[in-house]
């Protein structure tokens, strides 16, 4: 049995039409979570924008990927730099990340005065995936809670088969054998 879900989270397609709806227009950065940014990769590269808005630690999740080249010597002292080198391709285990980059996430949050932007190319699919798996993670929220709160403040749309996999950690996360 489930957490009070009508035997466990919506299907994919439905994710995706509540995905969908909404606006579609997005800035280069916004805050969906005390002290958590998600952007792209304009953000990313935009050491004065990232000093302007306090950030402290930048988590990548296209770490190597053509116009996502952060690195610690990118950012210098001044942020801390984690990457994930994430393809945003419906077959690409992104799941092997989300324990790590919660776990991660969770403990930069909790550092006084930090403050945290997650990017990938264009903060929709990668970036986006893994703020949802920290919310389901950390801050105990259904997978369709995380959408609703993360769509709140910015336009997300993780790829189908990165829906797939946090169907599957919701399910693992909230649901009873």
């Amino acid at each position: 049995m489930c957490d009070g879900q009508r035997g466990g989270p919506p299907p994919v397609k439905e994710l995706e039409k509540i995905l969908y709806g909404g606006k579609r227009t997005g800035n280069h950065v916004d805050e969906v979570w005390p002290n958590l940014y998600l952007g792209d990769m304009s953000i990313a590269n935009d050491r004065y924008g990232l000093w302007k808005l306090g950030i402290t630690h930048v988590l990548n999740a296209a770490h190597g990927k053509m116009h996502c080249q952060g690195s610690h010597e990118f950012y210098g002292s001044s942020i801390e730099y984690h990457g994930v080198p994430a393809d945003d391709s419906p077959s690409f285990n992104l799941s092997v990340y989300f324990q790590p980059c919660a776990d991660h996430i969770h403990q930069v949050l909790n550092s006084p005065g930090a403050r945290l932007l997650i990017h990938c190319a264009v903060g929709v699919s990668r970036s986006a995936s893994l703020v949802l798996a920290y919310l389901m993670i950390h801050q105990n929220l259904s997978l369709l809670e995380a959408i609703k709160t993360v769509k709140q403040h910015r336009w997300i749309f993780p790829n189908h088969g990165f829906l797939k996999q946090l169907r599957a950690l919701d399910i693992r996360l909230h649901c009873l054998d």
